[in-house]
């Protein structure tokens, strides 16, 4: 196997050059939907405020159930667990997926893989499915897809943080990989400059944006 190639962008923060090519974190996937502009000042002009109550809450959650789940789990290989799921039932969390095809990277929430499918779940506060947080599991799909070259079906789900509500879930089809290709298109001709950020025409997701005392594009009241 060709050893890797890796380092930070010069430019543009969290985006790895990898095998020369841009390669981005798949949360972004939900910021993008939510608010493309957002990338643009934290990433590109290194914009930076405090996280919010929810993200911290969050991140606390996540190494709550990260600890509960590491005192029974046992130790194996990506590889060997994609075998062993082949006649049993299996559960991964924080599984690292990459792909450097689309030029995306992350961590999933939590894997079931069984001998018929795998379940991509990602963790979110609330039990609304929005269109930016099912671009974000629909893009650890794709990436977990390009790693496991594996027929099995791929579904994607939502889940409220702390519960076992799983509130949205769909297969991961050939439309759904088509529509995320090119959403993940568009964020890498951001990166290029090959087209422009375009921030939210709601105000309301300014009124809640964090970073709305640092940002020049304001929604303004009465848009849409």
């Amino acid at each position: 196997m060709p050893k890797t190639s890796s380092q930070p962008h010069p430019e543009i923060s969290q985006v790895m050059i990898i095998d020369g090519r841009n390669n981005f974190p798949i949360s972004w996937l939900n910021k993008q939907g939510y608010c493309e502009y957002s990338i643009y000042l934290e990433n590109f002009r290194g914009v930076e405020v405090k996280p919010t109550r929810k993200m911290v809450i969050g991140t606390e959650e996540h190494t709550r159930l990260e600890m509960e789940f590491q005192k029974d789990a046992e130790i194996t290989t990506f590889e060997g667990m994609l075998e062993k799921s082949l006649t049993t039932e299996l559960l991964s969390r924080e599984l690292p997926v990459i792909s450097r095809r689309y030029g995306i990277r992350g961590y999933i929430d939590e894997v079931w893989m069984t001998p018929d499918q795998f379940i991509i779940i990602d963790d979110k506060p609330g039990n609304r499915a929005f269109a930016s947080s099912i671009n974000q599991v629909y893009g650890y799909c794709l990436a977990f897809q390009d790693m496991v070259k594996d027929e099995r079906n791929i579904v994607a789900a939502l889940r409220e943080r702390g519960t076992d509500n799983i509130f949205w879930s769909a297969y991961f089809d050939e439309k759904s990989e088509k529509d995320i290709i090119s959403l993940i298109s568009r964020v890498q001709d951001l990166l290029i400059g090959k087209k422009d950020f375009i921030p939210t025409s709601n105000p309301r997701k300014c009124r809640s944006c964090r970073l709305k005392i640092k940002c020049d594009m304001k929604a303004k009241p009465g848009s849409r």
